[in-house]
């Protein structure tokens, strides 16, 4: 009995050996990244890609570098030609070359060291030096200087970083801020231009309301015109039919004893008539007065 349990405790003891040095003797690197060998310090030249490797030196000491495309944001303070000095945020996008894996490791070390030592003072050189072609702070705002600035940066800083194992893919300007006084003045300028617009618009309005009342004004005067008109048209026509009667009467003495009888023919159809005096003797007897319900009475 107790040969079969130390024979199963040593069956246990080479199974965890063999584990734990059978896993020395191959190597998986992970999907995105290159994994770089060293021998007693001494770098494997050639990497190993993404994938199962076997088998390997156990003794290899392994390093590995992650080739998916990665950001680095930049803030820095970029004097222009008026020496002020402008707060830029920039992106760089980069990605490790795997293939230059190794040499990176041998001149520089990891990723984030290569990063730290070439990368970001680069481009701190590149701003600092892009920013004396600028003349005046409020510059960095327009569009051209803006893509003039990516470019150069992109440039310089793709030259420098290709010795170095990175690729530069590009440089974003993210944001702009501008000294203090320099964003107060802006302000204060928009202010001015909002009040400026609205007194335009003020203006307008006052105008529009102007030419509404003149063309209420002429509307009203050509009404009164054309009333006037034809108050002039009927007085006209009224003396025009007064200077035929006058004529008609002149030339005719039966046109007032013809008047005299239509107007008695009228009165007789009146219920209240009773009783009409007539002056007999003239040669053109006309009624003289009505005494209807008073000689009644």
């Amino acid at each position: 009995m107790d040969k079969l349990r130390g024979s199963l405790v040593f069956a246990v003891v080479i199974a965890m050996v063999v584990i734990a040095v059978g896993g020395r003797f191959f190597k998986v690197v992970p999907t995105g990244h290159v994994g770089v060998a060293a021998l007693f310090g001494k770098v494997v030249d050639k990497p190993y890609t993404q994938g199962l490797h076997l088998p390997v030196n156990p003794l290899y000491h392994w390093t590995l570098f992650d080739t998916r495309q990665k950001t680095h944001k930049e803030v820095a303070g970029v004097p222009s030609q008026d020496q002020l000095t402008t707060r830029l945020e920039v992106s760089v996008q980069f990605r490790i070359e795997g293939d230059q894996a190794a040499q990176i490791l041998k001149n520089t070390g990891s990723a984030d060291t290569v990063i730290r030592v070439h990368l970001e003072p680069k481009l701190r050189s590149l701003l600092r030096e892009q920013g004396k072609s600028i003349k005046r702070a409020e510059d960095f705002f327009l569009e051209e200087t803006q893509q003039i600035l990516q470019e150069s940066l992109k440039l310089g800083l793709g030259e420098f970083m290709a010795e170095r194992g990175v690729e530069v893919q590009d440089v974003l300007i993210r944001d702009i801020e501008l000294p203090g006084f320099i964003i107060k003045a802006i302000e204060e300028k928009k202010v001015r231009e909002q009040e400026a617009q609205k007194q335009i618009a003020e203006l307008g309005r006052y105008k529009t309301e102007q030419a509404q009342k003149v063309a209420l004004a002429e509307a009203e005067r050509d009404a009164a015109a054309a009333e006037a008109e034809k108050v002039k048209v009927l007085a006209d026509a009224q003396a025009y039919e007064i200077e035929k009667i006058n004529a008609a009467i002149g030339n005719n003495p039966t046109y007032i004893h013809l008047k005299a009888l239509e107007a008695l023919t009228k009165m007789a159809k009146d219920p209240a008539a009773k009783i009409y005096f007539i002056n007999g003797d003239s040669p053109q007897p006309l009624p003289l007065m009505h005494m209807g319900e008073t000689i009644g009475k």
